[in-house]
Order: structure tokens, then sequence, then C-alpha cells
């Protein structure tokens, strides 16, 4: 199953979010869920990060929210608002 996670920093967030970048890349890296996609989120400048957009590949919801709540920029208090969603992916035109 894909899930869909849309995540925004707390205001002021880009120093902390610099800070556990290298934590955060590794966690990704050696997870219990496949990451399907990932990437920051971008203000309207089209470079400061102002969030985190993965989409998962696990058994469930909850497996998700358990690898999200354990992301050390979820540790850290760097998101202020996540919303984690099954994803039916329909369109796919990476190749």
């Amino acid at each position: 199953m894909k899930i869909a996670v849309h995540c925004l920093d707390n205001p002021g967030a880009v120093e902390l979010r610099l800070k556990h970048y290298d934590a955060h890349k590794a966690y990704l890296s050696q997870g219990n869920v496949k990451t399907v996609i990932s990437g920051p989120l971008l203000a309207a400048d089209g470079e400061t990060m102002i969030g985190s957009l993965f989409v998962f590949e696990a058994e469930n919801v909850a497996e998700v929210e358990a690898f999200n709540a354990a992301d050390p920029f979820n540790k850290a208090g760097i998101w202020g608002d996540v919303r984690i969603h099954p994803f039916n992916l329909r369109v796919d035109n990476r190749s």
C-alpha cells in the first residue's frame, strides 16, 4: 500500500532542519518502510525549505505513523503539521 505523508515545518525551523538533516536522511535509508519518493517542500521563493513530502510503501497506515513518529525531524520538533493518508497512484510518468 502506498501512503503519502505531508509535513509542514514549524515557523523558523530551517536552521534546526539543517542540523538534523544527516540523521533524517540516514533514518530514511535504513527504515522498515520503503521510501518511494521524498523531498523538501519549498516556499514560494523556490529555495526555502518549509516541510517534507513522502510517498512510502508499507503494509498499513499505522506502520507509517510509527515510522514517521521516530523520524529525527519529528523528534526534534521540526514538523508542526503532519498529514498521513493512503495514496492511490494512478499516474507515474517517471521513466
